[in-house]
């Protein structure tokens, strides 16, 4: 079996998530190819993990993309995460996590209807999904808000886990148009305020080509396996939210290899790709929490020495901004006034000095803006304190 060991994973990271200088381009939306999905939970990650992969970052590329030419969605879906991927990619997601998400995500509503009591079920739903629906064509995007005073039905509360100890009243707005996002019906506009607000308008969403399910599933595992292999059947269950019955098939669908990793673990790799990666310029990036380079696989090992852990990712395994260098995170960064840094391991001169140069890099296009972390790591707390 075929072997590829820690340090050529590390390269092959450098080169394939565009974050060598000499591999940055100037799409976000190729960014976010590179490496399948973009984390959004943050909507300041979308940007921050696109313009560390661009030669010149800057916020209206993202904007453009997200909301002008629409080419990068957000779509809730792997592991019921906010995500956002190309328009190219998206049919995919749809069919392959996004869809069975939003049948759940419907499937609880409707039950909270039917324990409030009320009268409330499937035809009311759908009557409340329709108004909405014309609010925004009547009026254009809206935020929740808005369209609450706008749709009387948005108005209305239920008695959510009624009879326990934990029972409460709360407004159908947020779930209804979260379960119009899930069907991808609705979707995320610009927000009120700057890039960093998580405060969206909502406007009409668009519908995917249709694709076979098991054929998405197969054709997104190609796509992680290209931007992240090698990497083990965990890893893209993990990832992926999957059944490890789906993941397997799907391997199996688009014929991955299989090669051994140091530790002794197999790991799969897309087919025709066991050749060596040629080691890009020596780089530095500074990522923000929850980027894809560090979060994409369950065992992250090969990147992160182990005893970083405690200072870099939280209690529920979310990794916090995180300073790199040559495919290995080897500290962290946060905000106060400026963009400071520390690293965790004395990586040398030539290391501390490209640093440098990309944190003024984050710096000068982040300008006033202030970035917090919605998972608080604690280096990040105390870096920014």
């Amino acid at each position: 079996m075929h072997r590829i060991s820690d340090e050529q994973r590390r390269i092959r990271l450098g080169r394939r998530h565009r974050l060598a200088p000499s591999t940055r381009g100037d799409d976000p939306v190729e960014a976010a190819d590179a490496v399948v999905a973009l984390h959004a939970t943050d909507a300041a990650t979308v940007f921050l993990s696109a313009c560390a992969r661009l030669s010149t970052p800057g916020i209206e590329a993202v904007e453009q993309a997200l909301y002008d030419d629409v080419r990068l969605v957000r779509l809730l879906s792997m592991r019921r995460t906010l995500f956002a991927v190309s328009a190219e990619v998206a049919p995919y997601v749809e069919a392959s996590t996004a869809h069975a998400i939003a049948v759940k995500e419907r499937s609880t509503l409707l039950a909270h209807l039917e324990e409030d009591g009320g009268g409330l079920d499937a035809r009311w739903l759908a009557e409340a999904e329709e108004t909405v629906l014309a609010a925004l064509v009547r009026g254009g995007p809206a935020t929740g808000t808005q369209l609450s005073a706008d749709v009387p039905a948005l108005r209305t509360k239920i008695t959510v886990f009624p009879g326990k100890k934990y029972e409460t009243v709360q407004g159908v707005a947020t779930r209804v148009l979260r379960v119009l996002a899930a069907d991808g019906r609705i979707r995320r506009d610009r927000p009120r305020g700057s890039w960093t607000s998580s405060q969206f308008r909502w406007t009409a969403g668009r519908t995917w080509p249709a694709v076979d399910a098991a054929e998405a599933r197969a054709e997104l595992a190609r796509r992680w396996l290209l931007a992240y292999g090698p990497a083990t059947e965990a890893d893209l269950k993990w990832w992926t939210g999957w059944s490890l019955g789906h993941v397997r098939t799907a391997l199996t669908a688009v014929a991955a290899e299989k090669v051994g990793l140091d530790g002794g673990a197999t790991g799969y790799v897309a087919p025709g790709d066991l050749g060596p990666d040629v080691a890009p310029e020596p780089w530095a990036a500074l990522l923000p929490g929850l980027d894809p380079s560090a979060m994409a696989w369950a065992d992250r090992g090969f990147h992160i020495d182990a005893e970083h852990r405690s200072a870099l990712f939280d209690r529920s395994v979310n990794i916090g901004p995180t300073v790199w260098w040559n495919g290995r995170i080897i500290g962290g960064w946060a905000q106060r006034g400026e963009v400071v840094w520390r690293l965790l391991t004395d990586a040398g001169r030539e290391a501390t000095a490209a640093v440098e140069t990309e944190a003024s890099r984050l710096a000068d296009w982040v300008g006033d803006a202030r970035i917090t972390p919605r998972f608080r790591t604690p280096l990040e707390r105390e870096l920014s304190a």
